[in-house]
């Protein structure tokens, strides 16, 4: 930018000493006038060309945290009302872990202790559900426990 504002004064200039140097004055005034003309088309151009180049407007990072977690929402909700097996795989591990988060229980150091907390805070039906013990090796195909069961696990886990 400095060098092309360096060009057009440059260039004005030396129309005018051009211009002065010949007799006709109403010629001065049009070599004047043309070398004004190119340098301010010039800096138009280079002007334009930075806002072109501009990056796009950031995304709002409220905006895309919301939608991750919309995602990952939709994502449980469709795994709770799969298989046996996408709950297996997908649900569990996650409850569980936030089960020994929220609770602070670790199954590593007393699995009773582990299993009470959970048969209590839980009760028979839907620890079966979080226990990351109850993994079942056979008839994955069956029906998951359904959107209302992960729903119900979710607001005892809130209530810890």
């Amino acid at each position: 930018m400095k060098r092309l504002v360096a060009l057009g004064i440059s260039v004005v200039l030396s129309a005018e000493i051009a211009a002065l140097s010949l007799h006709d004055n109403q010629l001065v005034l049009w070599l004047a006038g043309a070398a004004a003309l190119f340098a301010l088309v010039n800096v138009r151009q280079v002007l334009g060309r930075d806002f072109a180049a501009a990056p796009p407007e950031a995304v709002n990072a409220l905006e895309e945290s919301l939608r991750g977690w919309l995602s990952r929402t939709q994502t449980l909700i469709h795994r709770s009302e799969s298989t046996r097996t996408d709950w297996d795989r997908h649900l569990r591990p996650m409850l569980a872990r936030r089960f020994a988060i929220a609770t602070g229980q670790k199954q590593a150091k007393d699995r009773a202790a582990f299993d009470a907390t959970g048969r209590t805070l839980f009760g028979a039906e839907l620890w079966a559900w979080v226990n990351p013990n109850n993994v079942a090796q056979s008839g994955g195909r069956e029906p998951g426990p359904g959107r209302a069961t992960l729903q119900e696990i979710l607001e005892r886990l809130e209530q810890v």
